[in-house]
């Protein structure tokens, strides 16, 4: 199924009265309107290929029907979305669940939806039919050099594929760890991991980059070999220029100051990619803002603040994508609803006043900085953000127009009510 422009026209027609008045009134508040709008038109969130499909609990996974069976129809999917909403024109891929059969052919169809490929995802977390060797203790860890260097060779042939499809860069994430005390030398396991990224480094082309993410515990609960982000800057610094940390919203344990890690590495100049999702006790990968709203604004001024402050081009110095998991939404209404408010946490960072600030921080003046921040954070900047989306040809209103075209149902018209999405 394909979202035609006439479609969008005829939606956003209805709506252009109410949103005139509402963007006048937003425009009159701030003075960068204009200046905010030309960034968010620039910003653009990769959506992962694993989420396009429901997902699972550890008891269960319930499908919605219409899911794509394919990566052909996964990329029809993100191109429903970046049609809608003109903020999703990157797919991210999980390898080995995406394999092409004809780059040119997928190059060709993501061209048609506007889509570009973000960076390529390792599995050495899960066992494969074909697999020669097993993970179960480990990949880039294990004590067997055999099994380090299948999940090497892994990684290296991602690599590959990410070249063919014009990708730039490469996320690993590890499950290795151990689960009880005793089972592994730390030692030993940082040392075997480090010697394979050291490897997988080298095969990387000049322009790529390297994002080693890490996780504070899941599967294993002792011990995690890329545990936090000190530990991902650690294997980052080692292994050179082209290695940066990979944050991820979900994976720190509670109460963590996301913000104050961002900004640390953003300093460092080691903050590469970005995992938006957000959580109540873990690693829960919900809707992105839907707990935390506060949090995600927090995250985004620091992100702002840094990039600045480096001469970072938001849109394009840093890789920005949504990594979570739907059980019990429509995948696609929940990745809408994670963009609108990654775009919103966004856009209220943008407006914050820094040069007030700064002298606020200066002056010690603790109650005139919460001022600020809440200041920025209260402002209803939907209608800036539904301006920045009308004037690229998006919808107005994208989960209105998405409910109703009725595009659940006519996926599950075209693809069938129990499919069920390739990779997990």
């Amino acid at each position: 199924m394909e979202i035609e422009k006439y479609q969008i026209d005829a939606h956003n027609e209805k709506l252009t009265a109410a949103h005139q008045q509402r963007f006048s009134f937003a425009a009159s508040e701030n003075a960068k309107v204009e200046e905010v709008i030309t960034k968010l038109i620039k910003f653009q969130i990769a959506i992962p290929s694993w989420a396009l499909g429901t997902g699972g609990t550890r008891f269960g996974r319930f499908s919605g029907g219409g899911e794509p069976r394919s990566l052909e129809e996964k990329i029809e999917d993100v191109g429903l979305l970046h049609k809608l909403n003109q903020s999703s024109g990157a797919i991210s891929l999980h390898i080995p669940w995406d394999i092409p059969t004809d780059y040119d052919a997928i190059k060709s169809l993501a061209t048609h939806h506007g889509l570009r490929f973000d960076a390529m995802n390792s599995n050495t977390f899960q066992d494969q039919a074909d697999q020669k060797l097993s993970y179960k203790f480990g990949s880039l860890q294990h004590v067997d050099k055999g099994v380090r260097q299948q999940a090497i060779d892994h990684n290296i042939e991602v690599i590959r594929q990410g070249v063919a499809l014009g990708s730039d860069a490469l996320t690993v994430w590890l499950a290795d760890g151990s689960c009880f005390p005793g089972q592994l030398n730390f030692r030993k396991a940082f040392q075997n991991t480090l010697e394979s990224l050291e490897e997988i480094y080298a095969a990387l082309p000049d322009a790529w980059k390297v994002f080693v993410e890490y996780k504070a515990f899941e599967p294993n609960f002792y011990s995690t070999t890329v545990g936090d982000w000190g530990q991902s800057l650690l294997y980052a610094s080692k292994l050179g220029p082209k290695a940066y940390t990979l944050v991820d919203l979900g994976h720190h344990l509670p109460n963590a100051n996301i913000e104050q890690i961002v900004s640390l590495l953003l300093m460092e100049g080691k903050l590469g990619g970005f995992h938006f999702n957000d959580s109540k006790y873990g690693d829960d990968d919900l809707t992105a803002g839907s707990m935390k709203p506060y949090q995600l604004f927090l995250i985004f001024n620091e992100l702002v603040e840094g990039m600045d402050a480096k001469g970072i081009d938001h849109a394009t110095g840093l890789g920005w994508m949504i990594d979570a998991s739907h059980n019990v939404k429509d995948p696609l209404e929940d990745l809408l609803q994670s963009v609108e408010a990654i775009m919103i946490s966004y856009t209220q960072a943008l407006l914050v006043d820094r040069e007030a600030l700064n002298i606020a921080q200066q002056e010690n003046d603790v109650v005139r900085c919460q001022e600020i921040l809440q200041d920025a954070f209260r402002t209803d900047v939907r209608a800036i953000v539904q301006e920045a989306r009308l004037r690229t040809g998006g919808a107005a209103q994208p989960v209105q127009l998405y409910r109703g075209l009725k595009v659940r149902e006519n996926l599950i018209s075209n693809r069938g009510l129990k499919t069920v999405a390739t990779g997990l």
